[in-house]
């Protein structure tokens, strides 16, 4: 009964992966009907992608005997790895150079699939990595505070450090919300007209106790410009890019803003006279979690998610940012919007 019972159930995985690899099939021959075509109406469109996939069902049912060819088996195989979660397939191309297309198509979707999952279990790594640290000295100060011999001085040392990192574990876990919420467009823009040049006044003002601290100069050049964005998420990418500003730039150095506007774009710079980034650290410095000098995690903070989530806002708003910079000459960002009025 078991056994007869266990045949059904593959039987029935087996048609479930067949019909799905059908009706996958069908929809990008369909797509590649529709660009010589043009696309339907979406009813018609769904139609016409469900019946060719029921013709190539057909079709596959009805050829068996030429299940041997090559090409028809090694994307029945395909399909069936895709299905199951494993990426690392490639189609070869059939005998006559008829389905090409489609094979690319299918064998990009499977290249793509994969690159995903490895970032998937990257950003997992990383984010478990991220939380472990704080994790392990809230556990480990928390432990040495049970010992009743402590000074008082000791015992404030430890509970500071302990809030330290409680407070490292918020905005870690406040950052991935958010750029989670922008990723999967949760958070959608809420645009209101407002002067960009005040903003990025108000922002200096706001940070003037942190640049004050190191006797920094801040210099700015401001036009005054209008714009229509998301006040509050542009807020974050000034705050984001004047903190490292302020971080990176040693003693008694300046941070530059310049904000102008033309005929096609608002362009917002801001320089420091800092450490500078290395070229090699400059490709991957937009990237989640990536820190230019880990050894100083703990001295000078930080979780790697700063510069992803002003990359991230500056592109829902149609813009683009770039970086400048040189060792032991500080860093230029550049913020450049679309004008929307």
């Amino acid at each position: 009964m078991i056994k007869g019972l266990k045949a059904k159930l593959h039987f029935a995985l087996n048609a479930f992966i067949l019909i799905a690899c059908a009706f996958t099939v069908g929809y990008f021959i369909a797509a590649l009907f529709f660009k010589v075509t043009g696309q339907p109406p979406e009813l018609l469109r769904y139609i016409i992608s469900g019946f060719t996939g029921l013709l190539f069902l057909w079709a596959a049912v009805s050829l068996k005997p030429y299940k041997e060819d090559k090409w028809i088996a090694g994307m029945f195989d395909a399909l069936e790895n895709i299905a199951q979660g494993n990426f690392n397939v490639q189609i070869e191309k059939d005998n006559h150079g008829l389905l090409d297309e489609l094979t690319a198509r299918i064998n990009k979707i499977a290249q793509g699939l994969g690159s995903m999952e490895t970032l998937r279990q990257n950003f997992v790594a990383d984010v478990s990595h991220e939380i472990q640290s704080p994790l392990t000295s809230i556990s480990g100060y928390a432990a040495l505070l049970e010992n009743e011999a402590l000074t008082h001085a000791e015992r404030m040392h430890y509970i500071q450090i302990i809030q330290v990192e409680s407070k490292r574990l918020s905005k870690l876990s406040a950052n991935l919300l958010k750029l989670s919420s922008l990723d999967i467009g949760v958070t959608s823009l809420s645009l209101t007209k407002f002067r960009l040049d005040k903003q990025l006044q108000n922002i200096s003002i706001l940070l003037e106790p942190q640049w004050s601290k190191k006797n920094l100069l801040l210099d700015a050049e401001l036009d005054k410009v209008t714009i229509y964005a998301d006040e509050e998420l542009l807020s974050q990418v000034w705050i984001n890019l004047m903190h490292n500003a302020i971080k990176f730039t040693t003693e008694g150095g300046t941070i530059h803003i310049v904000l102008t506007r033309d005929t096609e774009k608002i362009s917002c710079t801001i320089a420091d006279t800092g450490l500078g980034i290395a070229p090699e650290d400059q490709l991957h410095i937009f990237e989640r979690f990536y820190k230019v000098d880990k050894s100083r995690d703990r001295t000078i903070g930080g979780n790697g998610l700063g510069l992803s989530m002003v990359r991230k806002i500056v592109e829902l708003h149609g813009g683009k940012v770039t970086l400048e910079s040189e060792i032991g000459k500080g860093s230029t960002f550049t913020i450049s919007l679309p004008v929307t009025d």
